[in-house]
């Protein structure tokens, strides 16, 4: 059992670590805001974990009151929008959050400021930025998840199969650390963009269409990165999704079977693009949310 005095002493401490500036902050950087969203959970705001371009990026942080260990597990979640619109987004974090995950809800650059690998490199970016701050926030730079859904489950799909020799690292920051993760979930994002082509989003994200240049839509594939030690995966996607069709995912489990990875994919019988808890789906939203927190609990925790 954790000692709840120990605990408290560790989460002041931890509070105090972020109202001090952190390494790469700026002159013209957001002011970060401290909020209690529930009892369980502490809310920090925009806090800088590196640089993308001109412009900051930015993260929140949900720490728990309670961590499930210590030093905590960390989850990491990335908003969807196409890769061209989106923010930090909060309410499935909480979830993990008050399960007693450290986590962290990140922006990146989207299409309309940059193009690939741009995204990819600061979603590697926030990784790292985690690994150099492990001591501070008494986090376990081993037990890293991931986590997105649509675009974001693409980025967090890319996460999990890319190596730093594959050259999409970027310059963001803390680059002597690594962007590696070790499990990763994504609903209903795109696997194989060479065969799923979306012109409104696909040429925003990479800059050119497929004909123009279907090396850059292999490179942006997470399926072009499929390895033997790639982390597990938990795949999540609606049937009647037209949006990202349901294949994308079986493209995806296909290749790590192939490679002897572990891997899951949960079909929600009659889900679209967005899990509505009004729809009548299966599972429910509810079971679903209880799908993705074992998930993450048997693969971070687990020996």
């Amino acid at each position: 059992m954790i000692d709840v005095r120990k605990n408290v002493l560790i989460i002041i401490a931890a509070l105090l670590c972020l109202m001090t500036p952190l390494a790469c902050s700026r002159g013209n950087s957001p002011v970060q805001t401290t909020d209690i969203i529930k009892s369980e959970v502490t809310l920090v705001r925009d806090v800088i974990y590196g640089s993308g371009g001109d412009s900051d990026l930015l993260l929140d942080i949900y720490m728990p009151e309670t961590p499930v260990a210590m030093p905590i597990p960390v989850i990491v979640y990335i908003h969807g929008g196409g890769w061209q619109s989106g923010d930090k987004y909060p309410s499935r974090v909480r979830m993990l959050a008050e399960a007693g995950f450290f986590c962290v809800s990140i922006n990146y650059r989207l299409s309309g400021e940059a193009k690939f690998p741009a995204a990819v490199e600061d979603c590697k970016c926030a990784v790292r930025w985690l690994r150099a701050n492990a001591t501070e926030y008494n986090i376990d730079p081993d037990k890293i998840g991931v986590w997105g859904s649509s675009a974001g489950g693409h980025l967090s799909m890319m996460l999990g199969c890319m190596d730093e020799d594959d050259g999409l690292e970027g310059n963001g920051g803390w680059e002597e650390y690594s962007s590696r993760v070790q499990a990763v979930c994504s609903f209903y994002g795109p696997t194989d963009l060479t065969t799923l082509y979306i012109p409104s989003d696909c040429c925003n994200f990479i800059g050119h269409t497929l004909e123009e240049r279907p090396d850059l839509y292999e490179a942006a594939s997470p399926v072009t990165y499929v390895s033997a030690g790639d982390p597990p995966l938990l795949m999540v996607h609606g049937s009647a999704d037209f949006v990202v069709p349901f294949h994308q995912s079986e493209i995806m489990r296909q290749a790590y079977k192939e490679t002897g990875l572990e891997v899951e994919l949960v079909k929600v019988k009659d889900g679209e693009h967005g899990f509505d808890p009004n729809a009548g789906i299966s599972p429910s939203v509810a079971e679903i949310d209880q799908i993705v927190l074992a998930f993450f609990t048997e693969k971070l925790l687990g020996e």
